[in-house]
């Protein structure tokens, strides 16, 4: 209720733009893995926000920390520097590869920073000349004109044309393709060390590890978007370390502030140089507010016993997936890292993946698809193990109500 209003699905449909299409039900209360909607049917939550509430709902370590610095600071502009910013900076530095930490509110707008950055680089270098973009098909970078244009995905930028040229897309995962398209004109190659939209689909080792030596041999930067796989999502704090290969920058969000918007993109010192005072910029980018809540979920999530947590986890899950499917054989392969999980479909339920989800709803598991042929699952890195059996039981009647109708 509002100002004694009741709020309704209809009136979304009513007031706001339709690029959306949500589901049937408002959540409106959520507490750890659960959520509540408006009738206060309970949910368990397998989706985590598309992989961004890595500590569920309400944590009180994270309401504690946003209700703190809300009573102190709430916005500066960056014409002057704030606490939890610069701690939070220092943090990220510390676990990471990184020297230097440029913040934003999305991840978009951190590939949108990575994106100028790479191209400023070579520019600053080398010259005009070396402003070539290499990506992947199937790959996703955000909403902006820029990050469709560098995503690997028609259907995203369908209708925006005409969009930023110097873009070259490879296919995914495909060696020679790689080392045919990286030459001296590439200024940087990007790319998501597991695709989440793209079919949540991991990259190979030899892959990655080919692109760090093109990257070098050819003096361009090496871009991983770690938007989705970011924050302990692999059972590592960051995917490149489970591949031993190390980026030049490296974009970050979703989890990070495990639901309050921030992002951030983070390089070395010699490249970051490039963005001196007026190159790029944000007027939120590191809002205190932000950041003391992502300062809380980084102590937390890069705790080992968390970490480690994860991949117990995982393996209850891929295991209960693999037993749905035994029974009801709907999926060709169950795959993915941490607890970021793709079921693809078999032949016979092609282009259904929404199917199930809806199904899921209705069976009271959030749920997500990446693509027409693959069920998403993204769950708090915290989950208790009990919610992870009782999630997985009533996704396991979704897909007995699915397989009955086909």
């Amino acid at each position: 209720m509002s100002d004694g209003l009741t709020v309704t699905r209809e009136m979304f449909d009513d007031v706001m733009v339709p690029n959306y299409a949500p589901g049937p039900v408002i959540p409106v209360r959520g507490q750890g893995s659960r959520v509540w909607d408006q009738q206060d049917k309970e949910y368990v939550d397998l989706a985590g926000g598309i992989a961004v509430t890595g500590l569920g709902h309400a944590h009180p370590d994270l309401v504690a920390a946003l209700t703190e610095q809300a009573g102190k600071l709430w916005h500066l502009s960056n014409v002057l520097a704030n606490e939890p910013a610069i701690l939070l900076a220092r943090k990220l530095v510390e676990l990471t590869f990184a020297d230097k930490v440029f913040f934003s509110n999305s991840g978009g707008e951190a590939n949108e920073a990575a994106f100028k950055l790479a191209r400023r680089y070579s520019w600053e270098h080398v010259g005009p000349h070396k402003h070539d973009i290499v990506a992947c098909s199937g790959s996703f970078h955000g909403r902006t004109l820029f990050t469709v244009s560098v995503g690997g995905q028609q259907k995203y930028r369908e209708g925006f044309e005409p969009v930023p040229v110097g873009i070259k897309h490879i296919p995914f995962n495909d060696l020679e393709a790689l080392e045919a398209a990286i030459d001296d004109n590439t200024c940087a190659f990007v790319v998501e060390p597991i695709q989440g939209e793209g079919g949540v689909t991991p990259a190979k080792e030899a892959y990655l590890k080919r692109a760090r030596e093109l990257c070098d041999k050819h003096n361009a930067l090496l871009i991983f978007d770690e938007v989705q796989s970011g924050v302990g999502r692999t059972g590592q704090l960051y995917a490149y370390m489970n591949y031993g290969v190390t980026p030049d920058i490296l974009t970050t969000a979703k989890a990070l502030g495990n639901g309050f918007p921030i992002g951030a993109m983070l390089t070395t010192e010699n490249v970051a140089k490039s963005l001196a005072v007026g190159t790029h910029g944000s007027t939120y980018g590191g809002n205190p507010l932000g950041c003391a809540v992502a300062l809380k979920v980084m102590d937390i999530i890069s705790q080992p016993e968390v970490l480690a947590g994860v991949q117990e986890r995982h393996e209850l899950m891929i295991n209960g997936l693999r037993v749905i499917n035994e029974k009801y054989d709907v999926f060709a392969d169950v795959r993915g890292m941490g607890l970021l999980i793709g079921s693809q479909l078999n032949e016979r339920f092609q282009g259904q993946a929404k199917a199930f989800m809806t199904a899921a709803l209705e069976e009271g598991v959030l749920a997500l698809v990446a693509g027409p042929n693959v069920v998403r699952m993204a769950p708090s890195l915290v989950i208790p193990l009990e919610d992870i059996k009782e999630g997985l039981a009533r996704f396991e009647r979704a897909v007995a109500k699915v397989v009955e109708s086909a």
